[in-house]
């Protein structure tokens, strides 16, 4: 009842607001010609005065009699002869203020507002979170602010970060779990991804160094040994990155949801899909957009920025090309792949929405785009509608 009581104050309190300066206009206006003819008035009391007191000649008198009297007969003509009656536009305009804006405002409120629902502090809602991830985060943060030594806090807020994007607090959450808990490949592989979001997609050397510490603790890490042979593609030297992503292939069972994407990887450089052979029968097609051997070749010898465009312009080639023909999934993981490391999640998104439009997700395939997706930090909200 009380919600109510203050709804009614509220909405009555905004239409005196509204309505104020409808009330006030013509008022003011009256008041201001009012105002004038007092003045001229005033200023034919003074020429008497002026004229008895021998400050003026009669003819200067008379003169500014008339130029003062015609002002005040132009004002007193403004001035209506009876109390003027609203405008009718103003009528309508209060008859909306007044009723139709506060039934529509409550209207919509019952339309898409929960009135029945009980208020809830922030201190009940952190007790019970629930799935959402902001109260999460929120009663992490807080416990962390209490605790900051607690590593397992740190833990488990640094992938939340990660997913929820935001990067920077991820990387410090990463960091204060590897100095309290020690470094863990998990933990480490984490800090690497977050510190390649923060430079678009480059593994720079500090996210080798710490990819490399990874494979230290765990030697056969497919992750860190991915991104270390993508390190080496980024540096244009696509040998050495062949052989480390044929290196990982071999090592990857035959149906682990990243070997697609590291084959994709190996032909980016010039080398021979694993377990494939493009001659051989039923081997299937080929995503297309693949570097040639002159391609490489013409890549070493080109600046950053010459290697950048002519990235980009490969890639543009293949999504043209997948359009045209949608029915190659290794095409459509290798398209998601480059959107996301192009630092392009709008088209990554697009991409993947349209290569699970060809390979439906309760299918293996697209089961293994959506993996790919959640890797990349790519949302998949609507992806399958």
């Amino acid at each position: 009842m009380l919600f109510w009581i203050l709804v009614a104050a509220l909405t009555a309190a905004l239409a005196v607001i509204l309505l104020y300066p409808l009330l006030r206009g013509a008022k003011a206006a009256d008041n201001i010609r009012a105002g004038e003819a007092a003045v001229y008035r005033d200023q034919l009391r003074e020429l008497d005065r002026d004229l008895n007191g021998g400050l003026i000649t009669p003819e200067e008198a008379d003169y500014a009699r008339a130029e003062i009297g015609r002002r005040l007969i132009a004002v007193s003509a403004d001035e209506p002869a009876e109390t003027p009656k609203p405008a009718r536009h103003y009528r309508f305009t209060e008859a909306f203020v007044l009723l139709v804006l506060p039934v529509l405002g409550l209207c919509l409120y019952l339309t898409t507002g929960r009135p029945d629902l009980p208020s809830q502090p922030l201190e009940a809602r952190l007790e019970n979170p629930g799935n959402d991830v902001a109260v999460l985060i929120t009663k992490a943060e807080r416990h962390l602010a209490e605790k900051p030594d607690d590593g397992k806090g740190w833990d488990v807020l640094a992938p939340i970060y990660f997913r929820t994007m935001r990067v920077n607090d991820a990387q410090v959450a990463y960091r204060n779990a590897i100095r309290l808990l020690g470094p863990s490949p998990v933990r480490l592989d984490g800090l690497a991804e977050t510190l390649m979001a923060v430079s678009d997609g480059v593994v720079t050397e500090e996210a080798r160094q710490v990819l490399e510490q990874s494979l230290t603790l765990e030697p056969d890490n497919p992750r860190a040994r991915f991104y270390i042979a993508l390190s080496m593609e980024q540096a244009g030297r696509p040998n050495e990155a062949r052989q480390a992503f044929e290196a990982l292939a071999k090592q990857s069972p035959a149906d682990a949801p990243w070997l697609p994407l590291v084959n994709e990887h190996i032909a980016m450089n010039g080398g021979a899909k694993s377990g494939a052979d493009p001659a051989a029968p039923g081997a299937g097609p080929a995503a297309p957009g693949n570097p040639t051997q002159q391609d490489v070749a013409a890549a070493e010898t080109m600046s950053a920025g010459d290697r950048q465009q002519m990235i980009r312009g490969m890639v543009e080639s293949l999504d043209a090309k997948l359009s045209e023909e949608p029915n190659n999934f290794e095409g459509w993981v290798r398209l998601v792949r480059s959107y996301a490391v192009l630092n392009d999640k709008d088209r990554a998104a697009g991409a993947l929405k349209r290569g699970l439009a060809a390979f439906p997700p309760p299918g293996e395939q697209g089961r293994q785009l959506l993996a790919l997706a959640r890797e990349l930090g790519i949302a998949t909200e609507g992806a399958t509608q």
